[in-house]
């Protein structure tokens, strides 16, 4: 479809003839020659003298040209701009951060990967995260880790190959040996600070309690709430355990119930990767369909046509010229 983007240039369309109605018609003054063969150099030119006046009218194509011309050029600044069809695209809805839990006890050898061997629960867990982000493709993903302190690993990204790749560069203790998830959750409220997506999900997978925290988990877990932001929690540790390895049920599930989300049990790597699969229906992917229309300029084609029709004329007027001065040789 064809449309204008300065389409208020065609009020100019009447400015020459308002020009030449209500503007004098140009003078000049010169001194004139007496010829004998003033009557065949008239008719030659096609000029109408009157009685001390000569005056010089335009042919019909030279003014036809001049007319095409302004035409040509009011349509060029009009911008003319052909409209493609409208191109649809889905951008992500939804940001998820993972907070994983880096603390010593997360080198525990008690799950078995799908060979049967042993395997520590951090080795499990990043196993099951990389299938999971494998299906996550349209989501912006980011990574938190968290030991004596919280680190954003990968900022939020559409980038999931790289956000896997950093996630197998993860190791026990990097971050310290104790938990601070109540940190973790602060630091993944900052990050979703500058997020407009309409759905915005953390999961926080993690083996111990809280131990060393500024803001107590459940206390950040309500400001998250006010945010909008909804908490999964998976606790992979023991019950059974005791001291730093304590695995404090009751606040993740505080966690997970203040702000609308889950609380998730892993025993073992089968029921860590049941966990996720939940998650991911729990968490189904919301997209919005953004719709472009690609506009084309044709501006230079008016213009083209414009410089040919003013090419053209001036030829014309160059061809005529010798014509003329073959009569006036003649008239002499």
């Amino acid at each position: 479809m064809l449309t204008f983007a300065q389409p208020w240039f065609a009020l100019l369309l009447p400015l020459p003839a308002l020009i030449w109605w209500l503007m004098p018609a140009y003078a000049e003054s010169r001194r004139g020659v007496r010829v004998p063969f003033f009557t065949l150099l008239v008719s030659a030119t096609g000029l109408q003298p009157h009685e001390g006046v000569v005056t010089r009218q335009r042919g019909f194509w030279r003014t036809a040209s001049l007319v095409l011309c302004w035409l040509l050029s009011l349509l060029a600044l009009m911008r003319p701009q052909w409209l493609e069809p409208p191109i649809h695209r889905e951008r992500p809805a939804r940001d998820l951060l993972l907070l994983v839990d880096l603390s010593g006890s997360m080198d525990t050898r008690d799950f078995t990967d799908p060979s049967g061997a042993k395997v520590d629960r951090l080795t499990a867990a990043k196993q099951v995260l990389d299938e999971f982000l494998a299906k996550r493709q349209g989501d912006r993903v980011g990574v938190v880790v968290f030991g004596n302190a919280a680190f954003t690993l990968v900022p939020f990204t559409t980038d999931l190959k790289l956000a896997r790749a950093l996630l197998q560069e993860m190791q026990v203790g990097m971050a310290g040996p104790r938990t601070v998830l109540g940190d973790a959750i602060g630091l993944g409220i900052n990050l979703f600070a500058r997020s407009t997506a309409p759905a915005k999900t953390m999961i926080a997978l993690t083996d111990g309690n809280d131990t060393a925290s500024s803001v107590p988990p459940a206390e950040a877990a309500r400001i998250a709430h006010d945010k909008g932001i909804v908490i999964h929690t998976v606790a992979i540790g023991d019950p059974a355990a005791a001291g730093e390895e304590k695995l404090d049920e009751a606040a993740l599930k505080d966690v997970a119930t203040v702000t609308g989300g889950g609380f998730y049990r892993a025993l073992d790597r089968a029921e860590l990767a049941g966990i996720y699969t939940k998650l991911d229906q729990i968490e189904a992917r919301k997209v919005d369909t953004v719709s472009y229309q690609p506009r084309t300029d044709l501006y230079w084609v008016p213009l083209l046509a414009m410089i040919t029709v003013a090419l053209l004329a001036q030829a014309l007027m160059v061809v005529r010229r010798p014509r003329l001065s073959r009569l006036l040789k003649v008239a002499s």
